[in-house]
Order: C-alpha cells, then structure tokens, then sequence
C-alpha cells in the first residue's frame, strides 16, 4: 500500500556542502516521485490511500506535521538523539495529533537506534492498536557497525572499455586500494581496450606497488586474449600493451605463454622483457568463489554514522558507479549521517543522475530517510526503508 508522503519543503537553499548549481532548489525539479517511503506522516484522512506495486505519490500536505518531521530529523542528525525523541514523542502524546505512521517508524527506529527496547516496547502495542496491523520487530542498532568484523579485501569490477577515458576511475581505484592497503580487481567484463588504456593501468599498478599495496587481478584472461591480438612481433609500437600483457599471464600463473610472448617482446624492442613473476593469489579462489563475490560487488554499503570528517565512502560511489546502469546502496548499517555528508551525498548521486545511471539506496531507517527527504537525496535516487 501507498500512502501520502511530505511534498513541502522548509529547507530554502541547498544541502550543505552541496554545489548550488546542482541542486533541485535552484533547478528543475525531478518530474517524478522516488520510492522514499511507503508511510504516512500526515495521518489525514482527506489523502486518498493507493496501491501502486510498491511505489508512492508525493502529496502536499499541512505545515504543523511537517515541521515536527524535518525538526526531529535535523536533530538526530547533528547528534542530538534525545531531542529529536522529545520532538517525536511530543508529537505523539499529544491529544488532538494526527500524525500517520511515518512519525511514529521515527521515533520506533529512533529507539533502535539508541537501544530502548523497554520505550520501544511500550510504543508498539499503541501502534498496533492503532494501526491494525504487527509492528516492526525489534533490533538493537545502537552498536556502531563494522566493529570487530574481519577487515575484507575491497573487491571491484573493471567494465567497458579501458582507454584514456578512464583516469578518474584508475585515480579512484588508487585511492580505495591506498586506503585499504589491498585490493582485488575482477576483469572479466573488460570489452576492449587500447594503448591509452593500457598505460593508465599499468600506471596504476606502478603506483600501488611503490605504496606497498597488495593487487590481486582476477579473471585476467579475456583482457590477456584481446592485448594478444594487438601485438604484433617486429613491429615496436603500443610498448604499454606488450607490457601490461606479460604483467596479466603473471596474474594467471601462464608461465609457458609469458615466456614466448617475452622473447617476442624482446625481438620486437630490442631490449630485455620484465623477468617471470608469478602474482597468482596465493590462496585457491574458486571460479564458483570469484563470481560470488563479483555479485555481491554489485551492490554498494554505507554503514555507521557519516559525518563531515567521514565522507569517503560516499565519494567511492562515484568509482563503484563507473560502468553501471544502476545499483543498490545498502544502507542496513548506515545509522545516521549529518547534513555535509548528505550534501556530499546529494553532490554525487545527481552527478550520476546526470550520466544516466539509476541509485537505489535501500533500507534506510527511517531518522535517515527523514533527512534524505530534508535535503533532497530523494529526487536524486530512489530510496527505500528499511523493516
């Protein structure tokens, strides 16, 4: 079922952080509505209720609500969990209130969020009552995610074409291997390539080996077979494709067929070739194992609280996105963000908007919702809640 959301707005300029050129306040609204919510904040009678396969119309609504909505999200993003509670509750406890179940998700989340199962429980059973229906279970996610996980190897995929297009997405490749101190590099999606190309890689490559940063290229050898059919002995051009050619067979374990296209090197350049290196993972990764995790690659995470001094996660969207039509954010363990990181948000999904790609950020509690909504990351991408 769908119900009426928020269609006013008190934000009067853009997101912080936000490049106001890009921004919907000062240009053309998104002509259709995003999949923010399937909750009414409104509680008004008047708003026919639809059924749209899991869609939601954007309706205008009074201001009262409204502006308790967006205070109590505003709140909870600068960290000031207790006020937005007291906000929310307000709200609620009132006599005469008519908030719809929208508010009342915020403040059920707000106390996941901050682990109040005792005031979580107490609220349920007026929601049920006043809903008609099971509430939402409930789940401590109070502790700040990623703590105590094993730190996994960053895993991407290289798709398309590899040509001299392609330096912000090798710079952004960098960044990500610099920062985890190891990286894996799935190829199997690579369509063709050139000599442009092949130097940025292999420039990248350079660059993370003087860092110390351990790369793994799996599935190497679809781009192997198309840099074989552009080399030709004798004749000493695309240097850079030789060379990126002997470093993949060192990849693939090949040392027989590294070995014959290294005296070819060496006859066509008259000069030595690299020496055999094998840079196979050390540990057997089965085919069944490599494309496990090239699906879940697909997707994309945020997790804990994003403020201004954490935004790197959002910018590695940008690298994610290259090549894709559309993808998933999971937002599971995104437990709060601030109004920078939502402007930086914003910034780069409308970017990727731009280029035509589709965003999809899913279960997103729903504090965070409230906010995206605030700032307008909902006409940029579709968002939807979380259970």
């Amino acid at each position: 079922m769908v119900l009426p959301f928020f269609g006013k707005k008190s934000v009067s300029g853009p997101p912080a952080g936000s490049d106001a050129r890009t921004h919907p306040a000062s240009s053309a609204r998104v002509e259709h509505a995003a999949e923010l919510s399937t909750l009414d904040f409104t509680g008004d009678a008047n708003h026919a209720l639809t059924q749209y396969a899991g869609l939601m119309e954007v309706t205008e609504v009074g201001a009262g609500l409204g502006a308790a909505y967006e205070e109590a999200a505003v709140l909870y993003a600068n960290g000031s969990a207790d006020a937005a509670e007291s906000v929310l509750g307000a709200v609620l406890d009132s006599a005469s209130h008519q908030a719809g179940e929208g508010v009342w998700m915020m403040l059920l989340d707000l106390y996941r969020l901050t682990g109040q199962r005792q005031r979580f429980e107490s609220r349920v059973v007026d929601y049920a009552t006043r809903f008609e229906r099971s509430p939402p279970p409930w789940q401590d996610l109070s502790s700040a995610p990623g703590q105590g996980r094993s730190k996994a190897v960053p895993l991407l995929s290289l798709s398309g074409t590899l040509s001299g297009q392609s330096t912000t997405q090798f710079e952004q490749i960098g960044t990500i291997g610099k920062k985890s101190g190891a990286i894996r590099v799935e190829l199997s999606r690579l369509r063709s390539v050139d000599e442009a190309g092949c130097t940025l890689f292999r420039k990248l490559l350079r660059e993370l080996a003087a860092e110390r940063v351990k790369v793994s290229l799996l599935k190497c050898g679809q781009l192997s077979d198309m840099l074989a059919g552009q080399v030709h002995v004798g004749r000493p051009e695309g240097r850079d494709g030789w060379l990126l050619l002997l470093e993949m067979l060192q990849h693939t374990g090949e040392q027989d067929r590294f070995e014959q296209i290294a005296v070819d090197y060496a006859i066509t350049f008259e000069e030595s070739p690299p020496s055999w290196e094998p840079k196979m993972e050390r540990e057997a990764i089965s085919t069944a194992a490599i494309e496990a995790a090239v699906a879940a690659a697909e997707g994309f995470s945020l997790d804990g609280e994003l403020t201004s001094a954490m935004t790197e996660s959002i910018r590695r969207l940008a690298a994610f996105a290259a090549g894709r039509q559309r993808f998933e954010v999971d937002c599971a363990q995104l437990r709060r963000l601030d109004f920078v990181s939502a402007g930086t948000l914003f910034n780069v999904l409308a970017t990727l908007q731009a280029q035509g790609t589709q965003v999809i950020l899913r279960n997103v509690n729903a504090m965070v919702a409230a906010l995206l909504r605030v700032m307008s990351v909902d006409q940029v991408a579709q968002v939807t809640l979380r259970v």
